[in-house]
């Protein structure tokens, strides 16, 4: 039999218990879809079936104390292979061709050293092969504790950074690749995926709440040749649960929080798969979450000010098509809604500032996207086509001291359209490749405002477009025994256009006297090549060398009131690392990577003299990165774990920031690049009885000293701040109850240096940790 096109990673049964262990499992006799949904529930496994005909096919009761491969092997026994596909993850899939006995019968088919399979790889890479730094993150991992957005992936990976403006409104950084502190016309340094669809393009992190995640994939340094402009740091992939023809299940989860120093919160997410025939099946996701406010405001006596509700949902149909077609159709829709900004003042009581207004913001995103997959006996074939919309409007308090009430807005509208159709064949036979093509449309519009708090008047602002026609591919090749070598490329044509907005009728005569440019429109052709070759001569260890390249196009921005031009900015990586054992599964597992990255026409942002924020090049700036990770399992059930990252990073060429610059200045670190930071954990897992287990999970964190910008305003520092949080769940077999306690040492620390750059009284700010925060939970599965 020809096995069978699988789409999506996992289609999740989550709960929070150690996937791998032996525990007691009761399954009756029935269908495939029936055995699994009930398996997933009593042994927190998430498992992948993509065969409409394998759900339906009538299996065996299974009952005692074992590992979900054994249940597995039991449940299905020669008609399908199983791979490990993240912690606590499987995928079942039919057999090439079927074992005639007596293979049939030999229970090896299924182990517990299946591979795990980095599906950000696009080629279905298994983990102990990849060539590079990669994380991956479990669903039921990110879900305990509650925090369901990318706070979540932040906890947990000492490599990934965030600006902390606020939900729906920040810039990721990876490994030290950090540049702008707002959100303008500079493209994100971090590419952000919901499985094959690309979410932003120069937008900010829309931050999705992972309700009914499959798991988190993070690659690590420049990812140009697969996924081209926009991935200088890296990228996250975001992989959900596809709708599962053949099997009724629902699922919720509820909180309810306190916050020390501040007002309540509450948390409600639910999901519904529903079969639809015997080939097709809707799943359905939605969920509202209000964040309780802990900011106090001493100018308009008001206390608690910035609390955040989010609701948003999604839904996804899927249809077997037949003869190993599958088509995936999904809308997904978020609102945020901040109703004032989460900065404190230096020189105020702690967790307070002085406004005279509300600095609120709301931040919204829509996406439609198609999915359609063809499997051959070796070769897989994906098209995605998705569609996102992202709005994200600002406000900011632009008073002067003694002048009247005057607000400073901004609105950033994102449209995006591409569309990525690939063919690959995973490794096997000692080589595998992927090949595909891409085309990508994305505009944005910067609308500003300045003035009087009931009608500000319009200022410049900008519009940026680009069009892109991409052709890439990579391919591995086995020169000897456990020698593999791997080259790609990727060719992109652009068309960039943009031209400004609302500009005042002086600045248009200026331009005009001054030939200066109202619109700028170019094409340019970018190569972006990679190398890499790894052993795995020892076993359960991988060597690797790897050099990747990355982009992002230029634009235009304003600065003074003008429409000024900044050039493309390009990164290149050497890399050296290596990894030993699989997280979650062998008694000790670790990963080192030491790289050397070049960064040419650095885009950041600065302060005009107007005082608004812009983007310019700043120079050429180096980065050496050091990243360990780690984990020690003892004894059955109780698992160590650590992270560490070092970042030296220089403007080793200032062009711009010499302006900023003294002369008896060291040439600067690049901004918002913390030097060091770290993190270490605890997860405990153990069945007080055969119907209840106990899970405990905890962790440290510390984040370095860096730099908001350049320049006088943004010269500031932040970070050098230590974070923690406890979790404890108990669960039976179709719900548990969940304790959290966040920010244990209550420390206020500073995030982000920077809540509005209208600044004149030199105090400056900084943007504290949430205070200590208290979460009871539910979560039940039906």
């Amino acid at each position: 039999m020809k096995r069978s096109k699988v789409l999506f990673p996992a289609i999740a049964v989550l709960i929070a218990a150690a996937p791998a262990a032996a525990v007691p499992i009761d399954v009756p006799r029935g269908t495939l879809g029936e055995a699994v949904a009930l398996l997933g529930v009593q042994a927190g496994a998430s498992i992948s079936v993509a065969d409409a005909a394998l759900w339906r096919c009538q299996v065996p009761a299974v009952r005692g104390e074992m590992s979900v491969a054994t249940a597995l092997h039991r449940l299905i026994g020669g008609e399908a292979e199983i791979t490990a596909i993240g912690p606590g993850n499987w995928r079942v899939a039919r057999l090439k061709t079927k074992p005639v006995a007596p293979a049939a019968l030999l229970p090896a088919i299924v182990t517990e050293d299946a591979p795990i399979i980095v599906i950000a790889s696009k080629r279905d890479v298994p983990l102990g092969t990849f060539q590079g730094g990669v994380t991956m993150l479990a669903g039921q991992d990110l879900a305990f504790g509650g925090e369901r957005g990318t706070d979540a992936v932040l906890s947990r990976l000492a490599t990934v950074s965030s600006t902390h403006l606020g939900a729906g409104r920040n810039k990721l950084f990876i490994r030290g690749i950090a540049d702008s502190s707002f959100t303008g016309p500079t493209q994100a340094t971090v590419g952000q995926y919901f499985g094959d669809i690309r979410l932003t393009y120069n937008a900010p992190d829309p931050d999705l709440r992972l309700y009914d995640i499959a798991s988190v994939e993070v690659l690590e340094g420049p990812q140009g040749t697969l996924y081209g402009a926009g991935s200088l740091g890296g990228i996250i992939s975001i992989v959900r649960n596809p709708a599962r023809p053949g099997v009724s299940e629902a699922s919720i989860s509820a909180g309810v929080s306190a916050i020390s120093h501040g007002d309540p919160g509450a948390d409600l997410g639910g999901m519904v798969n529903l079969p639809i025939g015997e080939t097709a099946a809707l799943r359905v996701v939605g969920y509202a979450v209000s964040d309780g406010g802990y900011i106090d405001d001493t100018g308009r006596h008001l206390e608690d000010i910035n609390r955040i509700r989010t609701y948003g949902g999604r839904a996804t149909l899927r249809l077997d098509a037949g003869d190993d077609w599958t088509i995936d159709l999904g809308i997904t829709g978020q609102s945020i809604d901040g109703a004032d900004s989460q900065y404190a003042d230096r020189g105020d009581p702690p967790l307070s500032h002085n406004s005279r207004f509300a600095q609120g913001f709301d931040a919204r995103y829509g996406l439609a996207d198609l999915v359609v997959g063809k499997q051959w006996d070796e070769l897989q074939l994906l098209s995605s086509t998705g569609i996102a919309a992202q709005e994200l409007t600002e406000s900011f308090d632009a008073s002067q001291t003694g002048g009247p009430d005057r607000v400073f807005t901004q609105a950033n509208h994102n449209f995006l359209v591409a569309n990525e159709t690939r063919l690959w064949r995973p490794m096997a036979d000692r080589y595998g490749w992927v090949a595909g093509v891409s085309l990508l449309h994305n505009r944005t519009r910067l609308n500003r405002a300045l003035g009087p708090l009931a009608s500000p008047a319009p200022v410049t602002g900008v519009t940026n477009t680009i069009d892109e026609a991409t052709v890439f591919g990579e391919a591995s090749y086995e020169l000897a025994k456990g020698l593999t070598i791997t080259g790609g490329a990727r060719v992109t044509h652009a068309r960039l256009s943009g031209a400004g907005e609302d500009i005042a009728p002086a600045v248009l005569a200026a331009l005009a006297a001054s030939r200066a440019a109202l619109a700028a429109d170019r094409t340019e052709t970018r190569f972006l090549p990679s190398f890499a070759i790894s052993t795995t001569a020892l076993p359960g260890v991988i060597l690797f060398a790897r050099v990747q390249q990355g982009f992002r196009p230029g634009g235009l921005a304003i600065a003074d009131d003008f429409v000024r031009r900044f050039r493309n900015d390009r990164v290149t990586t050497m890399e050296i690392g290596t990894r030993h054992g699989t997280p979650g599964r062998d008694p000790v597992d670790l990963a080192l990577s030491v790289s050397a990255t070049r960064w040419t026409d650095i885009q950041a942002d600065y302060v005009d003299a107007g005082g608004l924020p812009t983007t310019a090049n700043i120079g050429d700036g180096r980065i050496y990165s050091i990243a360990l990770t780690g984990g020690w399992r003892p004894v059955k059930g109780l698992r160590f774990d650590l992270g560490m990252t070092f970042n030296d990073s220089r403007v080793t060429d200032p062009g711009m920031y010499s302006v900023f610059r003294p002369a008896s200045e060291p040439m600067s670190q690049i901004p918002n690049v913390a030097r060091y930071a770290g993190r270490i954990g605890v997860d405990y897992r153990t069945e007080l009885s055969d119907r209840i287990d106990l899970h405990l999970g905890a962790n440290a964190q510390y984040i370095g000293r860096s730099r908001l910008g350049i320049g006088p305003v943004l010269g500031d520092t932040q970070g050098d701040y230590f974070d923690s949080s406890v979790t404890a769940r108990l669960g039976w077999p179709t719900f548990g109850l969940t304790l959290g306690v966040t920010n244990l040492a209550d420390t206020i620390g500073n995030r982000f240096s920077l809540g509005t750059p209208f600044i004149d009284d030199g105090a400056g700010q900084i943007t504290p940790l949430r205070p200590r925060t208290f979460r009871l939970g539910l979560d039940a599965r039906f």
